[in-house]
């Protein structure tokens, strides 16, 4: 046996009595592996008090029995009064979507007013596209076109929007439709290509009524409502 061959012999022998002093033996005491069964077991319980909403996971603790629905009378207080045909397609749309709060579908139905409003006067086509019906979209898109080829711009500021409130809900089959009715103000003026005013004023802010309908498909995944018909009241 050469030199070498008793320095690798030696080496190992070393790194062995290293590893066991390190990893120690079994005892029979050892801690158990962890159970991944018994993890995911866990993780079900755990996952009966999460609540999945649009765009969001809330954690809450279970309600006591009714704690969280109101009297029938006062169910859409301030949005609907009790046995209208308003209230009963609140209702109608609930049935088939416990998570819609017509309250929260109002704030972002003021949002998505002003964004649209402001978006066809700028002509931006791209935000439009999100935010309607593919129909509505072609009809803003024609009048968008005409603009354009007839050198012009539109140029519009709110000053206000003094009230959006709901006057016609429905459910039909797995589409819910929600008319607004939007009172605002704002300052709208359309210039042709050397700046003169062909329409609306700079200044002057006028009042302005749409009634406008929005509609989303309840067994759809995407919480977005689209807009789906456009009208004005005077």
């Amino acid at each position: 046996m050469d030199i070498y061959t008793i320095i690798f012999l030696a080496l190992a022998v070393f790194i062995f009595v290293r590893l066991r002093s390190v990893l120690g033996q079994r005892t029979g005491n050892e801690r158990p592996p962890f159970d991944r069964t018994a993890r995911n077991a866990l993780q079900g319980a755990q996952d009966k008090n999460v609540v999945t909403m649009p765009g969001k996971v809330i954690d809450q603790a279970p309600l006591a029995p009714s704690a969280d629905v109101a009297p029938p009378s006062d169910r859409w207080k301030d949005l609907a009064e009790p046995g209208t045909s308003l209230a009963q397609g609140l209702d109608s749309i609930v049935e088939k979507d416990s998570s819609f709060d017509p309250r929260h579908f109002l704030s972002g139905a003021r949002s998505a007013y002003e964004m649209i409003v402001l978006a066809f006067a700028n002509g931006d086509r791209r935000a439009l596209r999100d935010l309607l019906s593919s129909e509505v979209y072609e009809s803003f898109d024609a009048a968008i076109k005409e603009r354009e080829k007839a050198e012009q711009k539109t140029e519009t500021r709110f000053v206000s929007i003094d009230k959006a409130e709901l006057v016609g809900a429905e459910a039909r089959d797995r589409t819910a439709q929600l008319t607004v009715r939007f009172v605002s103000q704002m300052i709208s003026v359309t210039r042709d290509k050397i700046g003169s005013i062909v329409d609306g004023s700079a200044d002057k802010v006028a009042d302005i009524t749409d009634v406008w309908t929005f509609a989303r498909d309840t067994g759809s995944r995407d919480p977005n409502w689209k807009l789906v018909g456009t009208g004005s009241a005077h």
